[in-house]
């Protein structure tokens, strides 16, 4: 029995959803095969300066962009910078925040937990890797008439869409990194965004240098992460 071509609810229209289907043993083989691509993934900081397409990191955006969120706002914007001035001013700017970060603001504890991280306040990737993405949050959005309309879940829905974005980013065979300096208001003005966008997140993205080494961590057991309840 088909689907009707739509049904309206609540006065809305609703299309039929119709998901890929496939056998069990398929389903098996498959979500074993993405957890193997996931596991794979690694944050880096030595990247290549080979060039990346454009037309890549687009995609990669708009797999980003397929992401849910609260009442299906959207509450996004992805700047994409290659600009080497750009982002240069964006390092300038990263690293005197981090240094104020190691030398000030971190606890004795939380520089103990970085240690084997190998990480301090210089960033030379930022100019190095030959795409940024900076990830904003919209706080609130403007209609037609400029008056405010509210946005839902803002933070929950802009970190689902970055990691669908990671995953996207490593599923291209290229890397990315999470970088957080704290605070970042330095990215709104830079790339002189609007009042209701609030930096969420910068991620360098690439190659993985030929000679990239990342920490030797391991990741917690499915025992430690899963309760199962049958």
């Amino acid at each position: 029995m088909s689907k009707k071509d739509f049904q309206i609810i609540k006065g809305h229209k609703h299309i039929p959803y119709r998901p890929q289907k496939y056998p069990e043993d398929e389903m098996i083989d498959r979500a074993k095969g993405f957890y193997e691509m996931a596991r794979g993934r690694r944050t880096i900081r030595a990247f290549s300066k080979k060039p990346v397409p454009k037309e890549i990191m687009t995609d990669l955006i708009r797999t980003a962009g397929t992401s849910p969120s609260g009442a299906h706002k959207q509450p996004w914007t992805f700047c994409l910078v290659s600009n080497p001035a750009i982002k240069k001013q964006i390092r300038i700017a990263a690293e005197e925040e981090e240094y104020q970060s190691y030398h000030k603001r971190m606890s004795k504890e939380w520089l103990k937990d970085l240690e084997p991280m190998g990480t301090d306040w210089n960033k030379p990737f930022i100019e190095t890797a030959p795409w940024l993405i900076v990830a904003f949050r919209k706080i609130y959005d403007m209609d037609k008439n400029g008056l405010k309309t509210n946005n839902y879940y803002v933070t929950e829905s802009i970190g689902l869409a970055c990691g669908m974005l990671l995953l996207a980013i490593n599923n291209a065979g290229l890397s990315a990194l999470t970088h957080t300096p704290s605070p970042m208001n330095f990215l709104s003005s830079i790339l002189d965004r609007p009042d209701n966008e609030r930096p969420f997140l910068l991620i360098p993205v690439g190659y993985a240098d030929d000679d990239a080494y990342v920490p030797d961590i391991h990741r917690k057991k499915l025992d430690d992460i899963c309760i199962v309840y049958e």
